[in-house]
């Protein structure tokens, strides 16, 4: 019986379940993922989570919002990815030691080259005979922020940064202080954003039940020539997204993203490969 979930919180807008369960079931697989709500100010929660995992009465846990950081002092093993960024979104045991690692990173960044050799191929064209640059605006700085970076670093994009938090922008920046990345001081609407060609939001404004909410400031155009990337992946078409499509722009959620960091993980944890279109028609009922 293998034993899987999340902790998070809240959790409870998470399609994680309906992935992982719909994967075992796929491969053949008695087992179940459940939702584990932790508080941010419940360390000792935390703690109890992690050794069932040691002790392998759970066979694996993904990590969200607010502890993708949190975790790291409490774990024995970083992977290579995880250690760079500093965040961690799958837990798993190995020879009686607790791994980190991160699929958020390679997720992102195939569902993006996915995203854009599907939905833009006519708006890469048109990059390319203006000779825009590979000019990415990050929306935040928590632990999804840090997966992007990583992700674009590494696929040779210039990073700028917005977050109304000055301190964790900083923080990110050394994390990746080999590179010059760009923190927005004055806000969005006093900066020439023209040369920006992708702009992604990291944070969790516009995530149920607060479908209302945008993280780009109201009234204030999105750059003309950008497509639009949105982690949030609930609702199905966030305000971000909408108001992004309503000016004529390439724009998505992060459901492609939770789809490919989660077949990632469900490798680690069981050794199967998930089809990804098999998940696609699961979660499309529920993705609304």
């Amino acid at each position: 019986m293998i034993k899987l979930g999340l902790i998070g919180y809240p959790v409870s807008h998470s399609l994680s379940p309906k992935i992982h369960n719909a994967a075992l079931m796929a491969c053949g697989l008695r087992g179940d993922y459940s939702l584990f709500p932790i508080h941010p100010d419940d360390m000792q929660g935390l703690r109890d989570m992690l050794n069932y995992v040691l002790t392998e009465e759970i066979h694996g846990l993904n990590v969200t919002i607010p502890h993708k950081h949190t975790v790291i002092p409490l774990l024995d093993e970083l992977t290579p990815i995880a250690r760079t960024i500093g965040a961690v979104n799958t837990i798993y045991s190995r020879e009686k030691k607790l791994i980190g690692d991160n699929t958020d990173v390679p997720g992102f960044l195939s569902d993006l080259k996915r995203f854009s050799s599907l939905e833009c191929d006519d708006l890469l064209v048109n990059m390319e005979a203006q000779a825009l640059q590979k000019s990415a605006l990050i929306l935040g700085a928590g632990g999804g922020a840090r997966a992007v970076v990583y992700a674009l670093l590494n696929d040779g994009w210039q990073i700028a940064i917005s977050t109304r938090r000055r301190e964790q922008a900083g923080e990110l920046a050394d994390t990746f202080k080999n590179h010059d990345l760009h923190i927005l001081d004055s806000g969005l609407t006093n900066m020439d954003l023209s040369n920006i060609s992708l702009v992604v939001n990291t944070t969790p404004v516009g995530m149920a039940p607060n479908i209302g909410q945008s993280p780009w400031p109201e009234g204030f155009p999105l750059p003309a020539r950008s497509s639009i990337y949105d982690l949030v992946y609930s609702p199905r078409e966030t305000k971000l997204v909408r108001d992004a499509r309503a000016q004529g722009l390439y724009a998505t959620t992060g459901l492609g993203m939770l789809i490919e960091q989660a077949a990632l993980a469900f490798k680690i944890w069981t050794g199967q490969y998930l089809p990804r279109e098999a998940l696609y028609e699961t979660l499309d009922q529920f993705a609304h």
